[in-house]
């Protein structure tokens, strides 16, 4: 299992500002668990996501030391992202490509076919950084816009990003539409077609729908998996009403439950879960 936590998704959406340090000692005790990956921070306008526009001074105190745990963040253009490669600390910049096109307006101000162009320009960026660039599919299972949906769509744009050598793509359920078939058939279907890319999953959903939407990723393939402890966040971006992500303590239940192995340590998961109770009062 590739596991990524996502500080970031979680407080994104968050209404009152969270202090700097506390965003830093809690992305610190998260770096001790032993995640793949720390979605940590986004270089957006501090307009329409106030609450990351202190992400470059986190960034610059996490301390990377404490273990193997690459840090990843989010941008949503080509100044994005030669601002978020000013810092050393960033291994991995995410780009959120939308399957519905009202979305990709809304969240990035662009068409699909402008934001696939910054995509490929963030590419040679990486690529000359020595970084990695993960495609998030935003809406790959429905969207909330009465747009039509269908798995060949999913497919056009994962072949488009296979070819010009995307090697990430993160199927992404941005607002909890999608169900269990959904899920199934996509990882089913795309994967086996593009061996190049590895593909993972994002997915927001009820507390209570957690284990069944594992359950149907991981029965068709699926390794990766994205979470945010208590399934705190969401996507701003999206609509009013924010539907949480995938809890990572439900997560750690799933791989306990099909006794599937993984190297988090849990004690110290404990501990960064004490912070998030701190900062997310719940």
């Amino acid at each position: 299992m590739f596991l990524t936590e996502c500080p970031r998704d979680a407080m994104q959406g968050w209404g009152t500002f969270i202090p700097t340090a506390q965003k830093i000692d809690y992305i610190n005790s998260l770096m001790e668990v032993g995640f793949d990956v720390l979605d940590c921070g986004s270089f957006v306008s501090p307009k329409s996501i106030p609450q990351m526009a202190d992400s470059g001074e986190v960034l610059d105190h996490i301390d990377k030391s404490r273990s193997r745990t690459k840090l990843s963040v989010i941008v949503a253009n080509v100044r994005g992202a030669e601002k978020a490669l000013e810092h050393g600390n960033v291994d991995i910049l995410g780009f959120p490509f939308s399957i519905s096109e009202t979305f990709q307006y809304r969240n990035t101000n662009k068409d699909q076919e402008e934001a696939f162009g910054q995509i490929k320009e963030i590419l040679t960026l990486t690529g000359k950084e020595g970084k990695e660039l993960n495609v998030y599919f935003s809406m790959a299972f429905g969207n909330p816009y009465g747009e039509m949906w269908k798995w060949e769509d999913v497919d056009i744009w994962a072949q488009r990003f296979s070819e010009i050598g995307i090697k990430n793509i993160l199927l992404s359920d941005t607002t909890g539409t999608g169900n269990l078939d959904q899920i199934e058939l996509l990882f089913e279907k795309i994967p086996p077609k593009y061996p190049g890319v590895d593909f993972g999953a994002h997915l927001h959903n009820r507390y209570e729908d957690s284990y069944k939407k594992l359950k149907a990723a991981y029965g068709k393939g699926c390794r990766r998996f994205d979470s945010a402890i208590k399934g705190i966040g969401g996507c701003p971006m999206a609509k009013d009403d924010l539907v949480g992500n995938m809890p990572t303590e439900q997560v750690i239940n799933f791989m306990a439950s099909e006794k599937i192995e993984h190297s988090l340590n849990l004690l110290n998961f404990e501990s960064a879960y004490n912070k998030a109770k701190d900062i997310f009062h719940f």
